[in-house]
């Protein structure tokens, strides 16, 4: 295993940071100390040859200085110079990992096809270029994230792993499981009893020598041994980087009981799927290959067996008008209630058979105005319980043929929004992020709605200007609930989800003010726990991931087959 030393070393020098530039990063970091505005620091002392440098030298510097008994360690300076402090301020830190290129048993038309890439991913995405340039091996890519995040300051002790590249569930299960095994060998790196795997530049060597096969030596073995997986997941319960979220994808008409138990198997919290559109009209035009009843009966098995339900949206679909769009976004909320969602406007891309449409005249992508206006006509009906993730997915303008090429429509429908003098109110937009929270100021909220065959409890502690410091979701099954043949399920309410927000700390670290390790989270489970004996419940069942398992176990829990679960007979307090 590398030392710290080398490490930081080989760091350096991939980047350019000269003895000089750290010296001047060291002279800039010194003015910040002293309260001076970061990127006025940065303007008043150029780099060497001309520039100036960016945040990641001030933080190696500021890591240099505290390693070395110069300088002790500071949470705020740290957090003064952090490049990009929003990637960690919904309280981890998300890692994303793209599968090899494989067959979908989808046909959509609007859908992009590179052969280079797992179906409708280009290989100029920002995710998806990282995944290329490691020729898609899972350890490579998590390896060399997490030492990208270090690098610029961010805590990595608390990793979601986002396993993304088309549906996860037609890939066979023995490269499922080989894959799910090799991010954690990445994030159990510096555990012990692992010291003997491969470094990062010899699986980089690895990789680059099979660059040029079809399918690469480093994917040959993509089966992990009886066990393996077990194991690497019981490292991770206490190791370094803890895995405290494992998000797949795939389509609707993949999920079943029997896939719910492999999911779980595999150490998932969080499914994304693709609802694309809830109109059979648009959906058959489209090709998408099921029907809304499909996406229907998947939520509703997904809610059942605890998990955390994530739908893509598509407005501007072969078929859909603006209107239509806002007509079908509605049924979003009517019974399929998703925890988070994304919005995904259709693009036209050369790429896809969507591109022959509208060269024959029958397909026209909607302007960005359009998008704009539609949708913020929509986000501020979204529930009060859902997260909206993206606005618009993350391709390169250079690959839309017509029609929207903005990047950065969040922003624009923000804009738009506050023009209109009104806002969304969804748990993205109402994350108490960075803020300092007092604890003794929170109000507790229990918002109650129903889905299909469940009464949902979003349960948060809300500041007084309406931010969430963290919630629970609490899923209590009702008559007609899908039988999911968990047995750890029978009979039980179940935490879907446990979040606390706030700048990222790291395990055991407290700061002042931070929402983090405050105590939210035991809070909100004891209210959880009181919902659901209230409702007649006997037991308590959590979906935990992996790095989360001692968390719970703390609070009372006891491992079952898939789910840590509680007793609540007998416990009145």
């Amino acid at each position: 295993m590398r030392s710290a030393v080398s490490k930081r070393e080989n760091w350096l020098e991939a980047h350019s940071l000269t003895p000089d530039k750290l010296a001047l990063a060291r002279l800039v970091l010194a003015e910040v100390q002293r309260g001076k505005p970061v990127m006025d620091s940065l303007r008043r002392h150029p780099a060497p040859g001309g520039g100036y440098l960016g945040k990641y030298a001030l933080v190696a510097a500021y890591n240099e200085m505290v390693a070395s008994g110069e300088l002790g360690a500071d949470d705020r300076l740290l957090a003064r110079i952090r490049m990009k402090p929003v990637r960690t301020l919904s309280g981890v830190t998300t890692v994303t990992v793209l599968t090899k290129p494989y067959p979908c048993p989808g046909k959509c038309i609007f859908c992009p096809t590179d052969v280079r890439m797992p179906k409708s991913y280009l290989p100029d995405e920002p995710g998806a270029m990282r995944g290329l340039e490691h020729n898609f091996d899972p350890y490579l890519q998590v390896r060399s994230r997490i030492e990208t995040l270090e690098a610029v300051g961010h805590p990595t002790d608390k990793i979601e792993l986002l396993i993304l590249g088309g549906t996860w569930s037609s890939y066979r299960r023995d490269y499922q499981e080989w894959f799910v095994k090799r991010c954690l060998d990445a994030l159990n790196f510096h555990s012990a009893g692992l010291q003997n795997l491969p470094t990062l530049d010899t699986r980089r060597q690895e990789s680059s020598d099979s660059a040029n096969s079809p399918a690469p030596a480093i994917l040959g073995r993509c089966v992990a041994n009886p066990g393996e997986l077990i194991e690497a997941q019981a490292v991770n319960e206490t190791a370094p980087h803890r895995n405290v979220g494992l998000v797949i994808e795939t389509r609707p008409d993949e999920i079943t009981p029997d896939e719910l138990a492999w999911l779980r198997y595999l150490g998932v919290t969080k499914v994304q799927m693709g609802a694309q559109s809830l109109d059979d009209r648009i959906l058959e035009l489209n090709k998408r290959g099921h029907d809304v009843a499909t996406t229907r009966r998947a939520t509703a098995l997904l809610r059942a067996a605890g998990f955390k339900i994530v739908l893509h949206w598509m407005p501007n679909l072969h078929g859909a008008t603006p209107d239509s769009d806002r007509e079908d976004f509605a049924r979003l909320w009517q019974g399929f209630c998703p925890d988070e969602i994304k919005i995904y406007p259709n693009q036209l891309l050369a790429n896809a058979e969507l591109y022959a449409y509208w060269q024959r005249g029958e397909f026209k992508p909607y302007t960005t105005q359009e998008l704009i206006e539609l949708i913020a006509d929509i986000k501020p009906t979204i529930p009060r319980y859902c997260r909206v993730n993206r606005v618009i997915r993350d391709i390169p303008s250079t690959n839309v043929v017509e029609g929207n090429r903005r990047t950065s429509l969040r922003q624009d429908v923000h804009e738009e929004l506050r023009r209109r003098g009104t806002r969304c109110q969804c748990v993205r937009c109402r994350e108490v992020r960075g803020r300092p929270v007092s604890p003794a100021a929170l109000r507790l909220d229990d918002l109650t709605y129903t889905a299909d065959f469940a009464e949902e409890h979003f349960i948060s502690f809300v500041t007084p200007d309406d931010r969430i410091a963290g919630f629970v979701r609490l899923s209590l099954p009702a008559a007609g609930s899908p039988q999911t043949g968990l047995l750890d399920l029978e009979g039980a309410a179940l935490i879907r989800e446990v979040h606390v927000y706030g700048q990222s700390l790291s395990v055991g670290e407290e700061q002042e003010g931070a929402a983090q390790h405050s105590g939210l989270g035991t809070r909100l489970i004891e209210e959880a726990e009181r919902v659901a004996r209230e409702a007649g419940f006997g037991r308590l069942a959590v979906i935990s991931a992996i790095g989360t398992r001692q968390y719970y176990l703390e609070r009372g829990f006891e491992r079952g087959a898939a789910y840590l679960v509680k007793s609540l007979r007998g416990n009145l307090g």
